[in-house]
């Protein structure tokens, strides 16, 4: 990774690569339905969104949120970091995480926490190399509820 693809705040116009590096994670988002959840996200304080550009496709992306909740206070967590697979072990991810790392810092932060699925072995390493540990496993459950 080079100077000028450091990580920058992410705009409307990256949503199209933000889907196609959401597909690429197994997530499958229209471009159209990117940029409507960019729209609400990016004006948010709460929210904390960058990428690294190569051009005019995207390296990765990473998106972050300070929350307040009852059990936890003021808490960080990264819900999202993808980097494209063509890109993996270029620095990409190590990038994307420090600016996160130093967001937290800069809003008076002491913690950050990421959930990382049972099933990407391959990126539990990449966060134990960048400083964290696990704490825990859990299930996640999902209720519907409004029918198909």
């Amino acid at each position: 990774m080079n100077a000028a693809s450091a990580p920058r705040a992410a705009t409307i116009d990256d949503a199209t690569e933000i889907a196609r590096l959401s597909g690429q994670l197994g997530y499958p988002v229209a471009a159209s339905a990117m940029m409507e959840r960019l729209r609400c996200l990016l004006p948010r304080q709460d929210h904390f969104i960058r990428v690294v550009a190569d051009g005019p496709g995207l390296l990765g992306w990473i998106v972050a949120e300070r929350r307040l909740s009852l059990e936890a206070g003021d808490a960080f967590e990264i819900t999202g970091l993808v980097v494209d697979r063509d890109a993996h072990r270029g620095g990409v991810g190590s990038a994307l995480v420090a600016v996160v790392a130093d967001w937290v810092r800069q809003q008076g932060g002491a913690r950050l926490v990421v959930r990382s699925n049972v099933v990407r072995a391959e990126s539990h390493p990449f966060y134990e190399r960048q400083g964290f540990i696990r704490i825990k496993s859990q299930h996640v459950y999902r209720r519907d509820l409004q029918a198909p």
